[in-house]
């Protein structure tokens, strides 16, 4: 059966034992309106290719409370860590963000560059 072909239903990536696998986000959005899927892929495959896995979406757009919303199957990101799979940096400022893993020195330098910007009297710049 090792040359069985894997079809998920969430993708349709074949998944291959000795392929490295990454977390990261896969562009869904339109012009001025950014959207992510949060994916598992093959590390050498384009953002745009096939994933093996949806494990979550991202709306860095402000709603009209103010906040950024995220949504994640925190069991399937456990299990692709495990499994040895890299995380893209904006990916592992959001998951410290969310309590998975320690939070990322980049989600620190935001915080004070934010603190800064809004004692000066100065709009924040979110990234």
């Amino acid at each position: 059966m090792s040359g069985a072909l894997l079809l998920p239903a969430s993708g349709g990536a074949k998944i291959s034992r000795f392929s490295k696998k990454a977390i990261r986000f896969a562009y869904h959005g339109c012009a001025n309106r950014p959207f992510y899927h949060i994916v598992v892929m093959d590390k050498k495959k384009s953002h745009t290719g096939f994933v093996i896995e949806q494990l979550g979406t991202y709306d860095p757009m402000a709603n009209s409370r103010g906040e950024k919303l995220c949504a994640l199957n925190l069991e399937r990101v456990s299990y692709w860590i495990g499994e040895g799979a890299d995380i893209s940096q904006s990916c592992s400022v959001l998951f410290g963000l969310a309590g998975l893993l320690p939070i990322h020195p980049r989600a620190y330098m935001q915080a004070w560059r934010n603190r800064r910007s809004s004692e000066e009297g100065e709009p924040a710049a979110s990234t």
